[in-house]
């Protein structure tokens, strides 16, 4: 299977009815990932497959969001509250402690099964019993069942808080491609293309999803956000982030094995000190472009968040982080963020087990790469 970006629309449109896939602004995304399948990849038959769902339904969902905005164009007056993103290296206790803030009832946050397909716009009073919430219950048992590694490395629920990178990934300008399939062209343009548009569209499916389902107070998630605070901001002029830190030499294996296991779904191919030569290249300009981002915009918007300390008292951490942010910290918030935090305890999933050195790295020579995050912030756990 050779990837075609005009076969992909045209199946896409195909499938759907429908032709307006909105800006064009995706396109050159699109042409960009497509050529990174076909010529560095190296990708095997599952991996075709995979590589082509996961393109298909980015553009199928487009159409179905400009479809639900042409008739329904009073969504776009819908005022997006916040958010409060959730930042950090990977792995640094990002998914606990978004699951964290996800608990507390004054947030709507992106849960998986309405990331996968927002439209039709969810309603309040089916949002727990939503089909698609079943759809995507069956597909992670799918996954289950063919990686079993996965759930001893990340935590994944249909009806829990998950990263918005599908948001970006339907503009096709998001690492999650990259953390897929080994992509380095893709990956170099990314890192300098115009992401305003990326954070205009995801905040128009916020738009669509709290419309009919409150609140209107966001919480959202992922790493990548590093690498383009501004055109967030711009999109979100009132963000704030809670970020954790966590001593990168003991977050870069863990990176690197999650990377490598995920890429091995889709490619035979297995250059494990090229990966890790790779990431530390990619986390330390997210993390350079963060700290810069805030230099300049100033330490109001952010709020630190240490992973010992989330890991050892979980909800007192959180409460220090609101009351940084000057965030409510109610009774029921500290009830609901205990509740979660009490059935989800550190390695209750099993144990993850890499080793730096497999990816060519040393916990020094990380270190110093990363020396002036470290010096910074508070990192050493």
């Amino acid at each position: 299977m050779t990837f075609d970006a005009d076969k992909l629309e045209n199946g896409a449109s195909a499938a759907t009815g429908l032709d307006d896939f909105g800006s064009s602004y995706y396109r050159e995304g699109l042409e960009r990932i497509v050529d990174a399948l076909n010529t560095e990849a190296d990708l095997n038959e599952m991996g075709r497959v995979i590589q082509h769902a996961t393109i298909s339904n980015a553009l199928i969902q487009r159409l179905h969001i400009e479809d639900t905005y042409r008739r329904h164009p009073e969504i776009d007056d819908e005022v997006i509250d916040g958010p409060v993103f959730v930042i950090g290296l990977p792995r640094t206790g990002t998914t606990a402690l978004s699951q964290l803030v996800a608990a507390d009832p004054q947030f709507r946050s992106l849960r998986m099964w309405e990331s996968q397909a927002p439209t039709p716009p969810p309603e309040a009073a089916t949002q727990h019993s939503d089909p698609r919430i079943a759809q995507a219950e069956a597909g992670l048992n799918m996954l289950d069942d063919m990686f079993p590694l996965m759930k001893t490395m990340h935590n994944s629920e249909a009806t829990a808080a998950t990263e918005c990178q599908d948001l970006m990934g339907m503009s096709f300008r998001t690492f999650h491609f990259d953390g897929a399939v080994r992509a380095p062209g893709y990956l170099a343009w990314l890192m300098d293309c115009d992401m305003r548009e990326t954070y205009s569209f995801h905040r128009r499916v916020l738009k669509l999803l709290q419309w009919h389902c409150p609140p209107v107070l966001w919480h959202l998630k992922t790493p990548v956000h590093m690498f383009a605070l501004d055109a967030l901001v711009e999109a979100y002029p009132n963000a704030r982030f809670l970020w954790s830190h966590r001593d990168p030499a003991m977050v870069m294996g863990s990176v690197c094995s999650l990377i490598q296991y995920v890429r091995s779904w889709s490619s035979d191919r297995n250059d494990p000190q090229e990966l890790g030569a790779e990431q530390v290249d990619s986390w330390v300009e997210a993390v350079r472009r963060a700290m810069d981002f805030r230099a300049r915009m100033g330490d109001e918007r952010f709020a630190d968040v240490s992973f010992a300390d989330l890991q050892t008292d979980p909800v007192r951490t959180l409460q220090a982080g609101y009351e940084r942010l000057r965030l409510s910290f109610t009774d029921a918030t500290s009830n609901a963020v205990g509740q979660w935090a009490e059935g989800h305890k550190p390695g209750s999933r099993g144990a993850h087990d890499y080793d730096l050195a497999d990816y060519g790295l040393t916990p020094d020579g990380v270190r110093e790469r990363f020396a002036d995050y470290l010096a910074a912030y508070d990192a050493t756990a």
